[in-house]
């Protein structure tokens, strides 16, 4: 991390940051992702409040490429 604060300090350094997240148990968030059908399924299916998941970060920079699992 030497290097990306030496970089940072540069006033003309770009850097492109996203994260996505990654449900374990196969939940698909809606937001992102429609999917189509003709039929109107009428399922109720119970979830947890809070299920598990991974998030992945990232930013690329001048000087390479940070990657963080959380």
């Amino acid at each position: 991390m030497k290097g990306a604060s030496q970089h940072l300090s540069n006033p003309t350094a770009q850097m492109l940051a996203d994260e996505a997240h990654f449900w374990l148990n196969g939940y698909v968030n809606k937001q992102n992702c429609r999917i189509w059908s003709e039929a109107n399924p009428q399922v109720y299916v119970e979830t947890p409040l809070h299920p598990e998941k991974l998030t992945v970060w990232c930013t690329l920079w001048v000087g390479g490429t940070l990657l963080q699992k959380r």
